[in-house]
């Protein structure tokens, strides 16, 4: 079309408007129509194919819309393919592995809310949602229960987690564990117990101590579990384990230390699994292994010196039995 030409349905658009109104002025219909024919002719070549471009583009829409919705089904498809035709189930993160849930109760008590600073209830609220996300990922993932579950944790759970009312595979309660559970099943964790726990029983609810003092209130878990009568232990830490700070750990460390043994059966290594470096924590068989080596070290020195002076002895006693016999030697020969 040369640019001296009017586009033919422009015509006919206009020609269409003259007869079906009498009344229509053509002086401005032909001023539109040269206004209009300026543009096109004012248009680059680039500008027109921009333009027809994005015509396309917004033409064909709808077309991706529903190509990118089929893209998604096929590889919904295919992910529940690969569920199915797996054993172990590693496309999924809970079934990676044969996960055995244990029977073993564990209970984080809550009842010290009133003792502990807005900035401390902040910090257990954090490690409660660390012992949630470890639990759900454990090989033997625990019965986790939270107790007397209140006050200022509550508040500040609805206020930063709003989401921990859909958590799943945890019992969190209002009421204290010694309405939920059996006397004879409970067992305190405190590091200040005499009594030390070298085995789980998973029949047994085992209570920590849901507070973050910084030692203020010492020993306070090992009083509670006293007072209302209840059976306490602590966990073999010093049997295996030679820390630079004291031996009481964070609630989620406690609960990790718990979940690793389910899985190991070894102390020693659930402990270095989740014991943090900070606490300076050393194998107590370190200290023992030096020292054997040391005596193993004297022992070798003391043996080579019992061996040189053997050998000094046996080489004189040889010497000695050379020159007798070359003494007898010559005085043969001079007889």
């Amino acid at each position: 079309m040369s640019s001296g030409m009017l586009p033919e349905n422009l015509v006919a658009s206009k020609v269409t408007d003259i007869k079906g109104d009498g009344k229509c002025n053509l002086d401005q219909i032909g001023n539109e129509l040269l206004e209009k024919m300026e543009n096109i002719e004012a248009m680059s070549k680039r500008q027109r194919k921009k333009l027809m471009k994005q015509k396309q583009w917004e033409e064909q829409r709808n077309l991706r819309k529903q190509k990118r919705k089929e893209k998604r089904l096929k590889r919904k498809q295919e992910r529940q393919s690969q569920l199915e035709s797996s054993n172990d189930g590693s496309f999924r993160k809970r079934l990676r592995r044969d996960v055995v849930p244990s029977t073993l109760r564990l209970i984080i008590d809550c009842s010290f809310d009133n003792l502990m600073e807005l900035k401390d209830v902040k910090k257990l609220h954090k490690q409660i949602q660390r012992c949630y996300a470890e639990n759900r990922k454990a090989l033997h993932p625990v019965q986790f229960y939270l107790t007397s579950h209140g006050g200022q944790l509550k508040d500040n759970m609805n206020e930063t987690d709003k989401g921990w009312v859909n958590w799943k595979d945890i019992h969190i309660k209002s009421e204290h564990y010694s309405e939920l559970m059996k006397k004879e099943d409970l067992v305190y964790l405190t590091s200040d117990s005499p009594e030390v726990l070298n085995e789980l029983d998973e029949s047994k609810a085992y209570v920590i101590g849901g507070l973050v003092d910084h030692n203020h209130h010492k020993g306070i878990t090992y009083k509670r579990a006293q007072e209302e009568g209840i059976s306490h232990a602590q966990l073999p830490l010093g049997i295996f384990v030679k820390m630079n700070s004291r031996k009481v750990l964070a609630v989620n460390h406690v609960f990790e230390i718990i979940l690793a043994f389910l899985e190991k059966r070894d102390w020693e290594e659930a402990f270095f699994t989740v014991l943090p470096q900070r606490k300076g924590a050393k194998p107590l068989n370190e200290t023992t292994e030096a020292t054997m080596c040391k005596r193993q070290k004297s022992e070798m020195v003391q043996g080579v010196a019992d061996v040189t002076e053997l050998l000094r002895a046996n080489f004189h006693g040889q010497l000695n039995h050379f020159s007798y016999l070359a003494m007898h030697f010559k005085n043969e020969v001079a007889g």
